[in-house]
């Protein structure tokens, strides 16, 4: 068995946040009355992918009835419908739609996990909940040897994707990567860090975030594995953002 399934066998399995078991354990059981037919996952959810890929998506936790219900990450919200759909007009999945766990789709040299594992009341997790989550993603940034490009959907996301290389004992520039919608950080480990904002309904529904401006970070993150964009020219902690993106740096759902 690969060393990723051990480890979301593992996840899985986590009963650590007395609050979150509580709270997804409740979702599963109430449900939603469009869903009021399904089998809940009610777990925590593990990351999916390409054990083999250089593109690493990333995103806070899952939905309370998306990840949630159906048991893999960013399936069955809207939130998903946007991330799915631009990984597979870049080569990064074999269908654009993701449903369910057993629905056919494939990622191709991409892999997608979540800061926190189980999905938070009111999408918020609390610190300590973050804290007892992040050795999974340590984990898995060791186990995903070949990962070159990061993309973090939401602020949140970002600055956790650092603490959890800092936890891995990477040392970082200073000053400290900001997240901004379109920002491209090269990191001195080698690692290429794209942020953008989270397809959440709240920031697709007001135009804060619109299919172009999401395509476009998809599309650096092809281009610098194509290496037909170049790597990053700019220093470590120097940003850089695509045409029509904006910066907020304020908290995102979770998906």
């Amino acid at each position: 068995m690969h060393p990723l399934n051990v480890l979301n066998e593992r996840i899985t399995r986590c009963r650590l946040c007395p609050r979150l078991v509580a709270y997804r354990e409740a979702i599963a059981q109430s449900k939603r009355r469009q869903f009021r037919d399904r089998t809940y996952w009610g777990r925590p959810v593990p990351g999916f992918g390409d054990p083999a890929a250089r593109l690493f998506v990333i995103g806070l936790a899952p939905a309370a009835h998306g990840g949630n219900r159906t048991g893999r990450i960013f399936t069955g919200d809207r939130s998903g419908d946007w991330l799915y759909e631009a990984l597979h007009r870049y080569g990064f999945a074999n269908q654009p739609v993701s449903v369910h766990r057993d629905d056919g789709l494939t990622l191709i040299d991409c892999y997608i996990a979540a800061v926190v594992r189980c999905a938070p009341p009111e999408n918020k997790p609390a610190p300590e909940e973050f804290d007892r989550c992040r050795p999974y993603l340590v984990q898995e940034l060791a186990l995903l040897e070949r990962h070159q490009v990061v993309i973090a959907l939401g602020k949140i996301a970002f600055d956790h994707y650092l603490k959890a290389c800092r936890d891995r004992g990477e040392v970082g520039p200073s000053p400290a990567p900001k997240f901004a919608h379109g920002a491209a950080y090269r990191l001195p480990w080698g690692t290429t860090l794209l942020g953008s904002y989270h397809p959440s309904q709240q920031n697709t529904f007001t135009g804060k975030l619109t299919r172009s401006m999401f395509h476009a970070v998809f599309e650096q993150a092809r281009n610098l594995l194509r290496g037909t964009d170049g790597k990053p020219t700019r220093e470590p902690g120097v940003t850089a953002a695509p045409p029509g993106s904006r910066s907020n740096s304020r908290r995102q759902r979770c998906r």
